[in-house]
């Protein structure tokens, strides 16, 4: 695990400037804390900054470059099945002076041009450059695990692993403003964009060519869309093979030359990557947080549960309410583009106290996605059966005008859900995706800002965020649509940004293409039926588990925002963040908007409140940072 920055100006004549690439590196030490070093050819830089995970020696350091001297390689993320093709290679005549993944890959390149992307089964970012004929290879993984960000102009292309690496090479800052509205929206950035003109997410699957004023992009893989890739085979075959691949994508990941653990939250996920990974080693470490002061979210007794089954060397770290607390401003610093999901705060913490013990951890990320785990799955579960549907709404309707609406408590958070549900059944399918992803609907977001948005821009992006929604897949199309985008603009986000903010590199088995395929090859009443949702995985692994575990509810955590802002931070709040003269002075939000707001935070019904608040606190936060 790394980070990666470069940049290739179109003219050959112009040269990369050494104390913008080195400062680019510096920007990128916590994704590398180990050794950072760059190479500046002609018209074109590459840097790197190394979290060394496999071979540890200076052999093995980046950018690294072929025997012969024409290639040199930057690369960020694993390649697990490195060893398959080091011995065929060897057989071919190529001969290694390290013991690393990252030779294997770039002599694969060597001797199979793009198409060798096929070949590997792992996570990564990179980039090739050919000293010969002055070309540029840019690849991003399959399903969007490691980040890269790409800034184009019409003199040179730049990428990095961070927005902040890009800053360093004096990008123009200018906001793009459909970025801003949809960020408010969801509370993060859709994966196909950025928060500025200009810099772009290279999308999963893709890689890019760049020679001389020519930079060409194309895709090497695509999700499997379900009606093309349907399973034939039973239920109870469907749930041999799923074992089978989950076993293949878990043993895989734990090649590490350092030490290596995994999280263990109590949910199903982690606890069948726990059960299946402590197979692989004596003493797997495991790690879980656990919440003091908010014992309805603490799941870690269903943790050491687990952890006591299969005699792991398990480490609880036990948060209070000041402990999320005093993590804020760590985690408002690190994050370089607004991102406004605050289990971010929690996901920090953990990665912090684990890699004081690991460099490498393992996690159940990416289930959910596949397997229908979420609560809206279950929503659009009951709108597929519409006449449910409707007498659940109309039993609860007196509620939900009785009870206020909060993230704040377990009853008024269900109202809110239910209120929310309701909306969604009276709408296309396509509409009600947007609006079960969204924190604001489109409306709300309008009375926030003042800055108007590019509206066909929005709707293009719209749509590609539904292109798989489809009323007869069912299901299948939501969780398609969730893999391209809620894993890759939110969870994944999350998870890359938190844990390299602790120099923590995390794998994330249930995301191995090969089991994504299988999976998403599946019909629906495999995944979700009226009782149960990831129901495959939860019956193909309940031998796996303690019984406590079987069948219980998916458990979320709140990170306690509404208290904080009525509290702690609520001298902030007015003070600085969404002090009155600011937001004039700032010319981006409706003042009036922005006062409504304040109120709500006191209010008893606050609603969803708390999540908008915090998006604007994050953004600016950001903002002050980069505009002021």
């Amino acid at each position: 695990m790394c980070g990666i920055t470069g940049v290739y100006y179109f003219n050959s004549g112009e040269k990369p400037l050494e104390d913008e690439v080195k400062k680019s590196i510096k920007t990128l030490h916590k994704r590398g804390p180990d050794r950072n070093d760059f190479f500046i050819h002609k018209n074109v830089a590459l840097g790197h900054s190394r979290l060394s995970i496999i071979d540890l020696s200076e052999a093995a350091n980046q950018p690294f470059t072929d025997n012969s001297g024409q290639y040199i390689l930057v690369f960020n993320g694993e390649f697990y099945n490195f060893k398959e093709y080091r011995k065929v290679l060897i057989e071919k005549g190529y001969t290694f002076r390290s013991n690393s993944d990252t030779e294997v890959l770039l002599n694969l390149y060597i001797d199979e041009g793009p198409v060798f992307l096929n070949k590997i089964n792992g996570f990564f970012a990179l980039a090739i450059y050919n000293k010969k004929d002055g070309s540029l290879f840019i690849a991003r993984d399959r399903m969007g695990i490691k980040p890269l960000l790409i800034y184009k102009d019409d003199k040179k292309l730049i990428f990095a692993s961070e927005m902040k690496a890009l800053f360093e090479y004096n990008i123009p800052k200018k906001i793009d403003q459909t970025s801003l509205f949809q960020y408010f929206q969801f509370n993060y950035i859709p994966p196909d964009a950025s928060i500025l003109e200009n810099v772009k997410k290279l999308q999963p699957g893709n890689f890019i060519i760049v020679n001389g004023n020519t930079v060409t992009e194309k895709k090497y893989y695509e999700i499997p869309v379900e009606e093309k890739n349907t399973y034939t085979s039973n239920y109870a075959e469907a749930k041999t093979k799923l074992v089978e691949l989950l076993y293949n994508a878990v043993k895989k990941r734990m090649i590490s030359d350092v030490p290596l653990g995994a999280f263990l939250s109590g949910g199903i996920d982690s606890s069948v990557i726990v059960a299946i990974a402590s197979q692989f080693t004596d003493k797997l470490n495991t790690f879980s947080i656990g919440f003091k002061d908010q014992p309805y979210f603490d799941e870690t007794h269903y943790a050491n549960l687990v952890a006591k089954k299969y005699k792991t060397n398990h480490t609880v770290f036990s948060l209070t309410n000041n402990d999320l607390f005093d993590s804020l401003n760590e985690v408002l610093n690190y994050l370089d583009e607004p991102f406004a999901d605050s289990s971010a705060i929690a996901v920090n913490l953990l990665s912090k106290h684990t890699r004081k013990k690991v460099t490498v951890a393992l996690s159940g990320d990416g289930a959910d996605e596949l397997f229908a785990g979420y609560n809206k799955h279950r929503a659009h579960f009951i709108a597929d059966n519409k006449q449910f549907g409707q007498n659940l709404i109309k039993g609860i309707n007196p509620l939900i005008n009785i009870i206020p609406q909060s993230r704040g408590g377990k009853i008024p958070n269900l109202i809110r859900q239910l209120n929310k549900l309701g909306k969604g059944l009276k709408l296309s399918p396509k509409e009600r995706y947007v609006l079960w992803c969204s924190i604001l609907d489109e409306h709300a977001v309008k009375e926030l800002l003042l800055s108007s948005y590019d509206s066909n821009l929005y709707k293009q992006r719209n749509s590609r965020l539904t292109q798989f929604i489809d009323e007869n897949r069912g299901i299948n199309s939501v969780l398609h649509s969730d893999l391209i985008t809620v894993l890759q603009g939110d969870m994944l986000r999350k998870v890359d940004a938190m844990s390299m903010a602790n120099s923590l590199e995390v794998r994330t088995p249930f995301l191995d293409h090969e089991l994504v395929n299988f999976v998403t090859s599946l019909p629906s009443e495999f995944k979700i039926d009226k009782k149960t949702q990831k129901k495959i995985l939860r019956e193909s692994f309940k031998s796996f588990l303690p019984p406590d575990l079987h069948n219980r509810p998916k458990q979320g955590f709140e990170v306690p925002l509404l208290q904080w802002f009525r509290t702690e931070l609520n001298s902030s709040i007015n003070k600085e963040w969404l002090n009155d003269d600011f937001i004039k002075e700032q010319n981006i939000f409706n003042i009036k908007k922005i006062k409504q707001i304040k109120k709500r935070i006191i209010s008893s019904n606050p609603g969803d409140i708390q999540a908008t608040v915090w998006a604007l606190i994050v953004f600016q936060h950001w903002w002050k940072k980069n505009f002021v």
